[in-house]
């Protein structure tokens, strides 16, 4: 196994004091590239360094970590019997009670190296799952977390342990054979699953009322969606002076939030801050988080927020242009965004590469380079998103009586008004903007004045 280089300027491996989770390893099993594979696929190294961020997120105490370079995958154990033994080593060594694989075991594979290591062996999967259930705040995160937590232990419920031995049915001597304790596992297990999506389903009704109730308000919703760590709860924060958690640190935030923002030019809109992505996410929290990603898929603007000083940049974007692909949001989208954050920490070389490639980007697909940290560019991100909401939205003129009361309120509700001046005639004139469909039942509700246009 090649151990990873010690760099004294990053404490990555140095042991986290009272974590409290006993000493842990992390392994690398990446397969060997071919002699001209594809470049623009992470290097093992930066895959290392994304595992050891994903174990700092829960503090672990991490006394070494190393890669080993694999050909083929083994059924049994993913790593080779040389692998295996020579981690055995490591393990022993260094007095190592927890592993850390960066892939996804199967429970065969988990078990058999738990048994060949000695120590518990926790995969990708379980990893991202222990740091999900320590970050959702909410009822609702929590709900998710947990049925993504059980539908993973599900498959891995073994006969490994005493209490899983066969238990006896009926009174005494006289019973037959009863439920094993791995039966009574999964049935408990499978009933809390139904519990949960029950519950679940409330939830998404009840996100679907939200989205319903917001839809009346004339407020176009802008989502961010990103890279974890890509920067959004910054971008968040400097956009809506809020305080929500930002930190160097992977998934330093799950739960959605949400805060109005008034852009430059007066448009008020509803930005909403979403859980960041990650390459092999793994498909049951994707699924758990459905309810939360709708939000994404119902937004009027979404900005890809990507970190342009990772080393890992491009790949990092493919991996959430995948998830965005699974929801239903193809690259070509009108209502993306890209925003190439963090450009405070590249220098004038590499921010004018940056700048060439962007300017020869299409028009309708030309990406946006910001800082979070500093503020530079968010200008320009408000005038684009402006611009981007406006190919949308019409804009229609109407005149109403300014005792009709309930029709002047209905009209603020529903409708962007942009200007409303009163008549030599003592009519109220307004000039609004709105979506496609509202549009259609204003025209249906009061008598519009003159021709609807795009807004711009």
């Amino acid at each position: 196994m090649e151990p990873r280089p010690r760099d004294k300027h990053r404490p990555g491996l140095s042991p986290v004091a009272g974590s409290g989770t006993g000493r842990a390893l992390v392994i690398g099993p990446y397969i060997r590239e071919a002699a001209g594979g594809d470049r623009r696929l992470r290097s093992p190294e930066a895959r290392l360094e994304e595992a050891l961020g994903l174990a700092r997120a829960i503090d672990l105490e991490v006394v070494e970590a190393g890669i080993a370079p694999i050909t083929t995958i083994r059924p049994a154990t993913y790593l080779g019997k040389g692998k295996v033994e020579e981690i055995a080593g490591w393990v022993k060594s260094l007095g190592a009670g927890l592993v850390v694989v960066d892939c996804a075991l199967s429970p065969v594979q988990q078990r058999n190296l738990e048994t060949a290591w000695s120590a518990k062996v926790l995969d990708r999967t379980g990893l991202i799952l222990e740091i999900f259930g320590r970050r959702a705040r909410t009822r609702e995160g929590a709900l998710q977390v947990e049925h993504a937590h059980l539908t993973y232990q599900k498959s891995r419920l073994v006969r490994s342990w005493t209490h899983l031995e066969r238990q006896r049915g009926g009174f005494g001597f006289l019973g037959g054979p009863g439920e094993t304790q791995l039966e009574a596992d999964r049935r408990l297990i499978e009933e809390r699953l139904a519990r949960i999506e029950a519950e679940l389903d409330k939830v998404k009704r009840r996100r679907k009322l939200h989205r319903e109730s917001r839809a009346r308000v004339p407020f176009p919703i802008v989502a961010l969606v990103g890279y974890t760590n890509a920067g959004k709860s910054t971008l968040f924060n400097r956009m809506t002076k809020s305080d929500v958690l930002e930190a160097d640190m992977l998934f330093a935030t799950l739960d959605p939030t949400w805060r109005a923002v008034t852009l430059p030019n007066g448009l008020k809109v509803i930005l909403s801050d979403t859980v960041g992505f990650i390459s092999e996410l793994p498909t049951m929290l994707v699924a758990a988080f459905r309810a939360t990603l709708e939000e994404v898929i119902e937004a009027d603007i979404i900005l890809h927020v990507r970190d342009v000083a990772h080393e890992d940049s491009e790949a990092q974007a493919r991996d959430v242009e995948e998830v965005l692909r699974e929801l239903g949001i193809a690259s070509g989208d009108q209502r993306l965004i890209a925003v190439w954050n963090k450009i405070d920490l590249l220098d004038a070389a590499g921010l004018d590469r940056l700048a060439n490639m962007a300017a020869r980007a299409e028009e309708g697909s030309r990406p946006l380079l910001v800082s979070a940290l500093t503020g530079e560019g968010l200008d320009r991100l408000a005038d684009a998103i402006e611009r981007r909401l406006a190919l949308r939205r019409l804009m229609l003129d109407l005149e109403l009586d300014p005792a009709d009361g309930a029709s002047v309120s209905w009209l603020y509700r529903n409708a962007e008004v942009l200007t409303q001046t009163l008549q030599a005639d003592g009519r109220l004139a307004f000039t609004v903007r709105v979506d496609p469909a509202t549009a259609g039942v204003l025209q249906r509700k009061f008598a519009i004045r003159g021709k609807d246009s795009p807004a711009g």
